[in-house]
């Protein structure tokens, strides 16, 4: 692809919007704050989370030939909430709080549909010459690749797939792709870590293995609670895909200040794998005892986990109106249509990269001018 470039410095940033949280500023990675977050179901593309390994690359437009689909699908970072899990014990990575994932409408190609343009069937598992895996790489040079490009890779049974709506994106919210989200041409990979979904996209091969690059191979992988940088062995783990349930509360501060009375809760449910949200539970005495919320993709019509008029790779906002009269702790908790629910301590899931943390989210509250 012709007229590709990489900057090897910082100089040449886009403009953001001022109210990001920037937890990094080189590379750029940035947050919004998480009242922010669900003032819109579709998150407007500035205070779409920001998430880089290097400079920001300078990219040419491309010509377009494939039918555009569109896919509402929600994008979270594997680091999420990462913040909490380093109050347990430090990990290694950037300081997100709950804010690093962002709802969208990408617009684009079907990765199945290029793929039998060059030969390969839908729903193919393997090719004629045993390729199993697609890998995507981008313009994007990083130091974690010495200097080379970052790339990942999905198993060609997913890439070919067009029920998975994988997709070659450069629309975002109706607009062509800006430079921070991977003008002009991105891959969208719906119900998978963030961390698959290769900005800036330069080349995709089709090979018998999976990737080999640093962030399939020695980064963004689960471990165990007993596993430290002392006897981390890459090797003994597969790549992380599909994310975990996910709930947060949105609608308070982790230490907030409220008036006594009725106090709404509001935040957003995300499940990977294009798994429904079947239930969002808010306790507010600590999680002796549960209220359910109301769930909702669209405001008025009330979410039905798996229904045809839902859409299945994209969050959805649970909201309830409860009465505080006291200093207490606020829990959320949600459960998709697996019946997978989020784990009670982050201890119990903690990981030596700081991954994946998907325990109760909890915010203190303090009533009136009591001190929490």
């Amino acid at each position: 692809m012709p007229g590709l470039t990489a900057p090897s410095d910082y100089s040449q940033e886009p403009l953001r919007h001022p109210s990001l949280i920037i937890n990094a500023k080189e590379p750029f990675n940035a947050e919004p704050p998480r009242s922010a977050l669900i003032s819109s179901y579709i998150t407007p593309v500035h205070f779409f989370y920001k998430r880089n390994h290097g400079p920001i690359p300078l990219v040419d437009d491309i010509e377009r030939m494939l039918p555009k689909y569109n896919v509402t699908a929600t994008l979270q970072c594997a680091g999420n909430r990462r913040t909490a899990m380093s109050k347990v014990r430090k990990v290694k990575g950037v300081g997100w709080d709950i804010s690093t994932l962002g709802n969208a409408v990408w617009g684009g190609a079907k990765l199945a549909d290029v793929l039998e343009l060059v030969g390969v069937s839908k729903f193919s598992y393997c090719t004629q010459k045993g390729g199993k895996h697609v890998e995507f790489v981008s313009v994007d040079k990083c130091e974690e690749e010495k200097g080379g490009p970052y790339k990942a890779s999905i198993p060609l049974i997913q890439a070919s797939n067009p029920e998975a709506d994988v997709l070659l994106a450069y629309e975002m919210n109706g607009e062509p792709l800006n430079r921070d989200h991977g003008y002009p041409l991105r891959v969208i990979v719906p119900g998978v870590i963030g961390a698959r979904s290769v900005k800036w996209l330069d080349s995709i091969s089709i090979n018998a293995e999976e990737c080999q690059g640093f962030f399939m191979q020695k980064d963004y992988k689960m471990f165990p609670p007993s596993v430290d940088w002392s006897n981390i062995d890459w090797s003994a783990r597969r790549p992380q895909m599909d994310f975990p349930i996910q709930c947060a509360i949105c609608s308070l501060e982790d230490v907030d200040h409220i008036k006594p009375g009725k106090v709404t809760v509001s935040g957003y449910a995300v499940a990977g794998g294009g798994r429904g949200i079947e239930r969002v539970d808010i306790s507010v005495d600590g999680g002796k005892n549960w209220i359910e919320a109301t769930r909702y993709q669209k405001i008025g019509v009330p979410y039905v986990a798996d229904s045809l008029s839902s859409y299945k790779w994209a969050w959805v906002f649970f909201e309830i109106t409860v009465d505080i009269l006291r200093n207490t702790e606020i829990v959320a908790k949600a459960v998709d249509s697996a019946a997978n629910v989020q784990p009670e301590k982050v201890e119990e899931i903690w990981n030596v990269r700081g991954i994946l943390n998907n325990s109760w989210h909890r915010v203190q509250v303090g009533v009136g001018r009591s001190s929490i």
